[in-house]
């Protein structure tokens, strides 16, 4: 369980109260469709999502396992009057090589200084070949100026964002392969925005504009490499001839000296 004089998640309760506003239920279901079919014909036992991201249970419903399970910091401790397990998302109390899918709904945007140790503490609990689902917020963009517009419509808190690129390393580092990047949600954060996103703007942006994108989804994969023992050499074996052992260069040599 986690110390409560850390707070590794500082600001999600306030970026909670932003996802009731009209641009943040927008993004979050756009999020919700992304995280469906990311999640389709993924199948394994346990599901585990650090973080809360609207409703504790809105993504795990669409994991294909046996078994879900949401892990929270302190600052998602309870969220609309259900508890959820209190932990360091850096130290997880899981045990090793046991989770098929890991999901990470803005977690990474919320977590401080903790990004590598959380992503280290997932490449341990992940099987061979489980997958990573991760939702983040692009640093650039059309929200790269963001703390430029007054009242602009974006998620308190999030101040330490991880590009999509950035993030790839990381993974990499970790021998983790990519296994796609999509980005997503097109649209001006501005304060009088509160229509729904456009189907065909959002069509448009991923085909012509990628990179102005708000945020992203990564999914990436487990990498295991197994390793294949080498096989010592067989000594060499004299050659037979006619049944009888061709002579070698020490036996040569011996009845050489032999004859001096």
């Amino acid at each position: 369980m986690t110390d409560i004089s850390t707070q590794p998640g500082q600001g999600r309760q306030a970026a909670r109260q932003w996802l009731q506003t009209p641009f943040g239920q927008s993004l979050l279901a756009q999020e919700t469709r992304l995280v469906e079919e990311a999640c389709d014909g993924l199948f394994g036992e346990q599901c585990l999502q650090l973080g809360v991201w609207g409703e504790p249970s809105g993504f795990l419903r669409y994991a294909r396992t046996q078994r879900k399970t949401c892990l929270a910091d302190l600052a998602d401790a309870e969220v609309d009057g259900k508890p959820a397990a209190i932990v360091q998302l850096h130290r997880l109390p899981v045990a090793s090589d046991s989770i098929d899918l890991a999901l990470l709904p803005h977690t990474l945007d919320y977590s401080d200084d903790r990004s590598h140790a959380i992503l280290r503490e997932l490449d341990r609990v992940l099987t061979p070949h489980g997958h990573l689902v991760i939702l983040g917020f692009k640093p650039g963009g059309l929200w790269g100026l963001r703390r430029l517009v007054p009242g602009a419509g974006l998620p308190p808190a999030a101040n330490r964002l991880i590009s999509d690129r950035q993030l790839s390393d990381w993974l990499q580092l970790l021998d983790m392969r990519i296994l796609g990047v999509t980005r997503y949600f097109f649209r001006w954060p501005l304060p009088g925005n509160k229509g729904a996103s456009s189907p065909t703007w959002e069509s448009r942006g991923k085909r012509f504009w990628p990179e102005l994108a708000a945020c992203y989804m990564l999914t990436a994969q487990k990498r295991v490499v197994t390793m294949t023992p080498v096989k010592q050499p067989w000594r060499s074996r004299p050659k037979v001839v006619g049944g009888i052992a061709e002579p070698t260069t020490r036996v040569s040599r011996i009845r050489f000296d032999r004859h001096r």
